[in-house]
């Protein structure tokens, strides 16, 4: 299966859903007439189609029936009761994709007609600006085909990877929740600035941008992030000073136990 030319359907216009409706739209994976969604909040559905153009309805039978991917952007906790709704709607010939957080595959496989394919995904917010970062695991009777579409989706909102189910818990974790992680460190590094002096708008635009740089050099060098640490801290120097600084902090206990935090909770939510 291939995107182009196919409609693709979101059940759920939340945060989430509308970030990959409009890193969809901006990547030009589809046409916005090829791109449906709907919600039980109309005012903001209505507010979508006249900034993307997209199909919108708040009736889900109706954006499943006109769908051949179907993205399932709800909460998890109200999943099921949606599975249960949605299943008249929904055949073989369909692709589901769903973004929901701890929910496993089984959920889907069990509830859903028999063949059902299905990929889970975890993206992040980042979707938004088409720099997210997403895990994609296929179900059993997803086609390498299904796989190949899942990943073109998401990796034309950012990178996406493939990885075993067992290891989705930890994606949510880690980029998932990511981002939230990282604003405060943004702003944090921007406060800093504002106590030497610098104006607000500077600081912030300098702090994110210190740490997108970062990010790259990071991916694009492919060295160790120790390595790129020891670059740029040299002997009795101002950078060393500043990381003694944070090792003090216990700053890498704290995005580990950031990580794991978020990923046991993705973990509790999988079980309700």
């Amino acid at each position: 299966m291939t995107v182009q030319n196919r409609k693709i359907g979101f059940i759920g216009a939340g945060k989430m859903g509308s970030a990959l409706m409009q890193g969809i739209i901006k990547a030009e994976i589809v046409k916005p007439e090829n791109l449906g969604a709907s919600d039980v909040y109309e005012p903001f559905l209505n507010e979508l189609n006249a900034q993307l153009g997209i199909n919108v309805s708040t009736d889900n039978a109706v954006i499943a029936r006109e769908s051949d991917i179907l993205i399932l952007a709800v909460k998890p906790q109200t999943l099921s009761f949606v599975l249960e709704n949605l299943k008249p709607y929904i055949s073989n010939d369909k692709l589901i994709i769903s973004i929901a957080a701890g929910v496993p595959l089984a959920t889907y496989e069990n509830i859903l007609p028999e063949g059902t394919r299905v990929v889970r995904v975890m993206p992040n917010i980042a979707a938004t600006v088409s720099e997210a970062a997403s895990g994609i695991s296929p179900g059993k009777s997803a086609t390498s085909e299904d796989l190949k579409a899942a990943l073109e989706i998401f990796s034309a909102v950012g990178t996406a990877v493939q990885l075993p189910e067992s290891l989705m818990d930890a994606v949510t974790g880690l980029s998932g929740s990511g981002p939230a992680f990282i604003f405060p460190v943004i702003e944090a590094m921007a406060d800093g600035a504002v106590l030497e002096g610098m104006d607000r708008k500077s600081a912030l635009t300098l702090a994110a941008q210190t740490v997108l740089g970062a990010a790259r050099m990071v991916l694009e060098t492919g060295l160790h992030p120790g390595e790129l640490k020891d670059m740029v801290t040299s002997p009795a120097g101002t950078t060393i000073q500043g990381v003694h600084a944070l090792e003090e902090a216990g700053i890498r206990a704290a995005f580990m136990n950031a990580v794991i935090k978020a990923s046991e909770r993705s973990k509790e939510l999988g079980k309700k």
